[in-house]
């Protein structure tokens, strides 16, 4: 089978992810010119032939929307500029909590963005912790759906901790707490959230016990912070030694700096999915890239994904 060739193409917002992953994947970012007019309207060239190609164009979608834009323009160049598949690679995939119709009258932005990269020519989807691992029903062509337990596992293996416990902030993650759990041997606690409205919580319990334990909580993303704070705190309360967080996609939005410098958390380990405002001294980054680029290789070169996960029970 004759292999096509590779051009990695990346977008502006994730360029400092999509150079390191260009660096693991041992070649150079095809380059792209944007051009800039004065009312905001932006327009992505490529600046070399891509014609038979096989494409991976890189970008998160976090806010502003002008990202995800900015990908499909992307895609649509490489369309039109006769590429041969086109896989768009979306560490962090936005609007994923928009994922169902959970009141009446609103859009599940989640679907639509999947019907977007599909009109615009995505031939292959390639993303990591999808808020909800259904959104991959929502597209009619491939998803590979990367996680991040095998950047995070050997972290938390290094770290040697005894007595270990896995929480979930909420009972919408346990499903990945336990699966956590279970590579460790470990016990599982769960943190029961009664939730006002968005981003503002009216109380929360605590399911098991955390005395004397090393506890580690686990979730997708990380927003304003209140949900894994508070989850952090009332878990020290609760007579634990220490907490610290696994999130894989830091949104970090609001006061969420703040509340985690202010809060019981030992440290908050995230992917660098998305790029921080800030630093923080609690906040420790690890980089998808390696990942990101065996998954492309993979791809290219025709070979399986499932050798990038972690064997589970």
């Amino acid at each position: 089978m004759v292999i096509p060739d590779l051009k990695l193409i990346s977008g502006r917002c994730t360029q400092y992810l999509s150079t390191k992953i260009a660096d693991s994947y041992g070649q150079e970012l095809t380059p792209v010119e944007v051009m800039q007019f004065s009312d905001g309207e932006f327009e992505p060239v490529i600046q070399e032939s891509i014609r038979g190609s096989y494409v991976f164009c890189m970008q998160s979608t976090f806010a502003p929307a002008d990202n995800l834009l900015e990908l499909l323009l992307l895609i649509d160049a490489a369309k039109r500029a006769s590429a041969g598949y086109i896989v768009a690679v979306m560490p962090y995939f936005g609007l994923a909590r928009q994922d169902r119709k959970d009141k009446p009258r609103v859009a599940i932005g989640a679907k639509l963005v999947a019907d977007m990269l599909t009109a615009a020519g995505a031939q292959r989807v390639m993303t990591m912790d999808l808020h909800s691992p259904q959104i991959q029903g929502f597209f009619n062509i491939p998803v590979d759906h990367l996680e991040a337990d095998a950047i995070f596992t050997p972290y938390v293996k290094e770290l040697n901790l005894d007595n270990l416990v896995f929480a979930s902030p909420d009972v919408g993650g346990v499903k990945r707490a336990r699966s956590y759990a279970r590579q460790f041997n470990a016990e599982l606690v769960i943190c029961d959230k009664h939730r006002v409205k968005a981003n503002e919580i009216e109380s929360m319990r605590l399911i098991g016990d955390v005395t004397d334990k090393n506890v580690i909580l686990t979730d997708d993303l990380i927003d304003t912070g209140g949900t894994l704070c508070t989850a952090a705190n009332l878990i020290m309360e609760k007579g634990a030694k220490s907490v610290r967080a696994l999130i894989t996609h830091p949104v970090l939005s609001g006061k969420a700096y703040e509340k985690i410098e202010a809060s019981a958390l030992t440290e908050l380990v995230v992917c660098d999915t998305i790029p921080l405002r800030q630093s923080s001294p609690k906040i420790k980054v690890l980089s998808v890239a390696q990942l990101f680029a065996r998954a492309i290789r993979n791809a290219h070169e025709f070979k399986s994904i499932n050798s990038l996960f972690i064997n589970k029970k």
